[in-house]
């Protein structure tokens, strides 16, 4: 059973109101890449990567401007990919949802979110994602009140490896938008550092619920965040991604390429996302995008694998994929490949 993340940057631009295909020669978002182009781009791309369940990050918008479960269905079909069936959780209003593509026939899934429904000014327990959560992040004694703008997916899946929680998630970025001083910039930064680690608190709560429970727990998605991605990390001491992992123990999450980042931040790390700076006229790397197995799972896992065009020996060599990948998105899909060892 093979287990996909994707962040498909720009997709919802690629579908009209009606959630049909927009095979057109006009740009779409990404720069100088044609709305046609992205994709056929990605057909290749999914077709390639062929899992049985891919989360895709940044899925086309629910809203009265468009219908974006339709939309990935009217993808899944001209792709003529296996993961056809479209799962979906909590709408928001960013135009960049998170959804779920799956085989019906060789999984099942359904939107089971978990906790407590409660009011806007949140509770200290895991509440449900839709909700709020109050955290004290310092030593003010006040306690924050953080929401998801984007609340993680929580699917409950029928696999041949048995029941299994899913839980996706694409944490809000840390990117200080509308600063316009160097210090409003550092201000932004860190209440952006705060509410990451917030929400990353919250996410590690529910998995600990749901472990507790003795359910098999995958965490996948675009955490905006690794060790060492920026110089905020030291002020709060550690990174969202360590705080999502869990402590050393039984109910640790692993993921390979996190678990690297962590062991040597001073040598070379695997990528997932690949950005132009323009102000710097150069690309920047980063490792954003995960797939983190609890340790029943962790047993069954036979391969993580990123399809990165420049890293990944069987990508590079062909050029067609090579091309695809770069063209479809600034993030590249990251698999995972269960096998029941009976």
């Amino acid at each position: 059973m093979r287990i996909a993340t994707y962040n498909v940057e720009w997709f919802h631009e690629l579908f009209d109101s009606a959630g049909q295909l927009r095979h057109d020669g006009v740009r779409s978002g990404r720069e100088g890449i044609s709305r046609a182009r992205q994709i056929e781009a990605l057909v290749t791309v999914f077709r390639a990567i062929d899992a049985d369940a891919i989360l895709v990050v940044e899925a086309p918008d629910i809203s009265r401007r468009q219908d974006g479960e339709a939309a990935l269905r009217t993808f899944a079909q001209h792709a003529g990919i296996r993961a056809r069936s479209v799962l979906t959780g909590f709408a928001n209003d960013t135009q960049q949802e998170l959804m779920l593509l799956y085989d019906p026939d060789v999984i099942t899934a359904r939107h089971d979110p978990k906790g407590p429904v409660i009011g806007k000014h949140g509770r200290a327990e895991a509440p449900r994602f839709d909700t709020s959560f109050r955290i004290d992040l310092d030593i003010d004694a006040t306690e924050d009140v953080v929401t998801f703008s984007k609340p993680p997916l929580e699917a409950a899946l029928d696999t041949p490896l048995g029941p299994v929680r899913l839980i996706g998630v694409h944490v809000k970025s840390k990117a200080p938008h509308g600063a316009t001083t160097p210090d409003e910039a550092m201000s932004l930064a860190i209440a952006n550092r705060r509410k990451q680690l917030a929400q990353c608190i919250w996410l590690r709560r529910r998995i600990d619920d749901h472990l507790a429970a003795g359910e098999q727990v995958i965490v996948a998605g675009d955490l905006n965040d690794g060790p060492g991605l920026d110089q905020y990390e030291r002020l709060f001491g550690r990174s969202g991604v360590e705080i999502v992992m869990g402590g050393d123990g039984e109910t640790r999450l692993y993921d390979p390429h996190a678990e690297r980042a962590l062991q040597s931040r001073i040598s070379a790390q695997p990528t997932t996302a690949r950005f132009y700076i323009l102000s710097e006229r150069r690309w920047l790397s980063a490792l954003l995008d995960y797939v983190m197995v609890s340790p029943a799972l962790r047993r069954v896992a036979r391969r993580w694998r990123i399809w990165h065009p420049f890293d990944d020996a069987a990508c590079w060599s062909d050029p067609e994929l090579r091309d695809a990948l770069l063209d479809a998105s600034d993030h590249f899909p990251v698999t995972l490949d269960l096998t029941d060892p009976a």
